[in-house]
């Protein structure tokens, strides 16, 4: 049950992190979601959306996955990495969230100068 609490913690990070970034992004109404090569911003989303979205998507994946090393028996050999692989998601949605706020805050300040 360690893997629910680190879910619950990596979601937890997730929403704080998005509602640090709300306060940031207060007076912008959209904020961007996609890049191209090239660096031009190929669409945006509402702010509450744009912020929301990786929190929710984490949650969904992260429940799912400790659901299932809960309900299912592992193979064998594969015992012992259910604590790994629920952590290794969560670090990746936490890095890529990060990425996508640092991205959004670049591009924010490239558009203000």
């Amino acid at each position: 049950m360690f893997q629910a609490f680190i879910a619950v913690v990596g979601v937890f990070t997730l929403i704080m992190m998005s509602l640090r970034a709300n306060r940031l992004f207060a007076k912008e109404r959209r904020l961007p979601m996609q890049w191209s090569f090239s660096g031009a911003v190929n669409w945006t989303a509402p702010r509450h959306l744009a912020l929301a979205l990786t929190p929710l998507l984490a949650t969904f994946v992260l429940s799912a996955s400790v659901l299932s090393t809960i309900v299912f028996e592992p193979r064998r050999g594969q015992e012992g990495f259910e604590i790994p692989a629920i952590l290794l998601l969560a670090l990746v949605f936490i890095g890529v969230h990060a990425l996508h706020l640092r991205l959004v805050n670049k591009q924010l300040e490239r558009d203000e100068s």
